[in-house]
């Protein structure tokens, strides 16, 4: 028997809107990449470790284009497994499991131990399936008894990670010291919610992860890798960062090789921080940027330069205020402070530099602008 071909990706974010502009297509031309990329590479499996959606009500194109995905893979006769992230709807992926099961996917969901159907068999590999579990129901899940509820979801996710050790892995949920890739929900990646690599068994082979934006090997022993998100979905820290898909080997014996697939699919984000006065001369470059273009500007920006911009770059979409930085940074290539480096500086200001706020008021920025954009909103 010769090695078990993997392709490892996950964040598709299907449905994602960005300051009004839907990136399904975007994503979609993603996915027809990967599907070239199992014909070309001969892969026996494909594994999406959670986030297929971006919103928990995602539009029909969306979903239909998920769908289409694992049919075109049993076209080719290759399986699938899937697992839900933070982003998905849960339900409705246990809704859509039996049709996904006829075109050869296999999908979870919600969590369940190895004894309730957590661990499966494919391709002659046992795969542990673990989707995205919040702190209330991991304790739900294995912690009934009040004077337990003390423990932390790290130490609860090290026991049902150690109940379903396997040697293939699925997993949605950040490993403490891993690099994000800008967009993820900041709640999710809090000291609260990561899990030490020392979680991680030693008996898998490999543990395929979801949840970071930012492609990235989190773990030697056992081998745990992020594929990236497939498109670059928001503007931040991490526009640079590596994203993709991974190729894997899984030999009958001896470790796993990986072979990362760096790609950018999909339009370019860009944040440009300028000061006013050098906004004229940029313009010409920011016109011609191939992607999608934030503006951050020092000082108020008046409802009438907003307009002005926004009609001379049609790549904008969006131009934010900022605070000056002091006097001795500027100058350093660094410019002005966004809406939550403002915050943080506020705070840092008055004796109250606490990680924890900064981390919150992202977190509600970002479901303000979730349910915004849910429809009916």
């Amino acid at each position: 028997m010769g090695p078990v071909r993997l392709l490892h990706t996950a964040d598709w974010h299907l449905g994602k809107v960005l300051r009004g502009v839907d990136r399904t297509p975007e994503i979609a031309q993603a996915l027809e990449a990967l599907l070239e990329l199992v014909r070309k590479e001969r892969v026996d499996l494909v594994v999406v470790a959670g986030d297929l959606f971006d919103r928990p009500q995602v539009s029909a194109e969306a979903e239909a284009l998920a769908v289409e995905f694992f049919l075109r893979l049993r076209e080719l006769g290759v399986p699938a497994l899937v697992i839900a992230g933070n982003h998905d709807p849960k339900e409705r992926l246990e809704a859509l499991s039996p049709l996904l099961a006829l075109a050869g996917a296999m999908v979870r969901g919600r969590p369940l131990f190895r004894e309730e159907g957590g661990v499966v068999e494919v391709k002659g590999l046992r795969a542990a399936l673990l989707p995205f579990v919040s702190e209330r129901v991991l304790m739900k899940r294995l912690w009934q008894e009040a004077e337990e509820r003390h423990r932390t979801y790290a130490e609860n996710m090290r026991r049902i990670l150690a109940n379903l050790a396997s040697p293939l892995m699925l997993g949605h949920f950040a490993v403490e010291g891993s690099k994000p890739g800008a967009g993820e929900f900041a709640f999710h990646l809090s000291e609260s919610y990561a899990v030490p690599a020392s979680a991680l068994p030693t008996a898998a082979r490999y543990l395929a992860l979801g949840h970071l934006h930012r492609q990235q090997q989190v773990s030697e022993a056992p081998l745990a890798w992020y594929p990236g998100s497939l498109i670059q979905l928001d503007f931040g820290e991490g526009e640079e960062a590596e994203r993709g898909a991974l190729l894997v080997e899984l030999p009958p014996s001896g470790p796993a090789r990986v072979y990362p697939i760096r790609e950018r699919w999909g339009k370019p984000l860009r944040t440009y921080r300028l000061a006013p006065e050098a906004l004229d001369g940029r313009l010409e470059e920011i016109r011609n940027f191939p992607g999608y273009v934030r503006l951050v500007l020092e000082g108020r920006v008046s409802p009438a330069v907003k307009e002005r911009l926004f009609q001379a770059l049609p790549n904008l979409l969006a131009v934010e205020s900022a605070l000056a930085l002091p006097e001795e940074l500027q100058g350093q290539g660094r410019a002005e402070l966004g809406l939550l480096e403002a915050y943080a500086r506020y705070l840092e200001e008055r004796g109250r530099k606490e990680e924890a706020l900064v981390q919150g008021l992202k977190q509600v920025l970002m479901e303000v602008e979730l349910e915004a954009l849910a429809p009916g909103a």
